[in-house]
């Protein structure tokens, strides 16, 4: 992130009268706040003479603004850097003490929940299976939350919560979990009422973005636009553009699993497809693949998928071909939306980039033979969130909001 200016293309965005916030005399102040806090974010550590030389700013504007942002328990001190002639220079990094986030990836299969520090550091993680009753499920999410609250000493700030689903932004309800048959649940009323903690929702794979968006790799993190590819039991993408997730009209955007791209896939999708792209290119579609090929009944009875992909990476014929098959449906459905969106990159996630070393070429190759010519090439990445990105995402949703600045259009 720099705060220099750089010429070129003029992006022109029409402002939304709605929406639309005014600027106050401390708008310039609130814009140079965060700049200095990504700053010391993504180049941690690094020293007061360091921010003015990237930012241009007056010495004593960063001053300031650095005592306010270690007030606020923001930013701390680390000690003395290396001299270059004359008195070191004081280190500055993100505070790292103390949990104050809970993050709650709420999955088709179980629910995990976390702690973690300003720094997206994991601190404490709970596990259960998620029942498929809405209230069940809501009052383990209160009670471990609860729990987390009382080990972290009081220093939680928000929940943020990621669903299989479809989330309203307007109300942050839940407006549709395909896997359970929820409809319009009231997800973070209940879970904020109940811990008196400010609680923020959305779709799995719209927060795994914003998760690649301010915690992945530096090329991501610097990408204006790519699109993150959830692959679990089911398949989601969030889109980012211009450093936003996108979410669309009540949070509908990006259900592009749900895309024809075929017929006759190995399983159907959640909502009972074959035909789409989740019914060829999800764990399920793998493992379909797999018992197919294999002919052979699993002593242990059915086969989890990382399972299938320990039996893939240890060289086992069936699982790798399995996989393969699944990753040239990945990259068949991936070549469709760089036609359509044109993103710097592409990131695939969720559990099966423990298998990038058997699906990225398959990915790549089912892109090259299905190009738009005189469109530029996207990055094609695995992500480097761990098999976990959703929690991830569940957390950024509480953290996000202390380094992002606000939108006024």
């Amino acid at each position: 992130m720099s705060a220099k200016i750089l010429h070129g293309a003029t992006t022109v965005r029409r402002i939304n009268l709605k929406r639309a916030n005014v600027a106050r005399p401390n708008t310039i102040r609130d814009i140079n706040r965060q700049i200095i806090l990504n700053l010391v974010r993504e180049r941690e550590p690094l020293a007061r003479a360091e921010i003015a030389q990237e930012t241009l700013l007056h010495r004593s504007t960063i001053h300031i603004i650095l005592d306010e942002l270690m007030e606020d328990g923001l930013v701390e001190e680390i000690g003395a850097g290396e001299s270059t002639g004359g008195r070191p220079p004081t280190l500055l990094r993100i505070r790292a003490a103390g949990a104050v986030a809970i993050g709650v990836d709420l999955g088709t299969a179980r629910t995990v929940m976390a702690t973690s520090d300003l720094a997206g550091r994991v601190l404490e993680q709970e596990e259960f299976a998620t029942d498929p009753d809405a209230e069940k499920t809501l009052d383990h999410i209160v009670d471990c939350a609860r729990k987390l609250m009382k080990k972290s000493g009081g220093t939680i700030e928000g929940i943020g919560i990621s669903v299989p689903g479809i989330v309203n932004p307007e109300n942050m309800s839940a407006t549709y979990v395909p896997c359970f048959g929820w409809r319009d649940l009231p997800i973070a009323h209940k879970i904020s009422s109940a811990t008196k903690l400010p609680t923020t929702i959305d779709n799995d794979a719209n927060a795994a973005a914003l998760a690649e968006l301010w915690f992945g790799r530096p090329e991501v993190r610097e990408a204006r636009d790519f699109i993150l590819v959830l692959v679990a039991e089911g398949l989601g993408t969030g889109v980012v553009f211009d450093g936003q997730v996108y979410k669309g009209e009540r949070g509908a955007a990006g259900e592009f699993g749900h895309m024809t791209i075929g017929e006759g896939a190995p399983v159907a999708c959640a909502s009972g497809s074959y035909n789409c792209w989740e019914s060829f290119a999800s764990e399920h579609a793998a493992l379909a693949r797999y018992a197919k090929l294999s002919r052979r009944a699993d002593a242990r009875g059915p086969l989890r998928f990382n399972e299938l992909i320990d039996r893939a990476l240890a060289g086992d014929s069936p699982a790798r071909n399995a996989l393969a098959e699944t990753a040239h449906y990945l990259g068949v459905g991936i070549s469709n939306l760089i036609k359509g969106l044109s993103p710097e990159a592409v990131i695939v996630g969720g559990p099966i980039v423990r298998a990038w070393p058997v699906i990225s070429q398959e990915i790549n190759d089912a892109i090259e033979e299905n190009p738009c010519h005189m469109q530029p090439k996207a990055r094609i990445m695995a992500s480097t969130l761990g098999t976990q990105p959703t929690l991830m995402g569940a957390l950024s949703l509480v953290l996000a909001s202390k380094f992002a600045s606000v939108a006024t259009t």
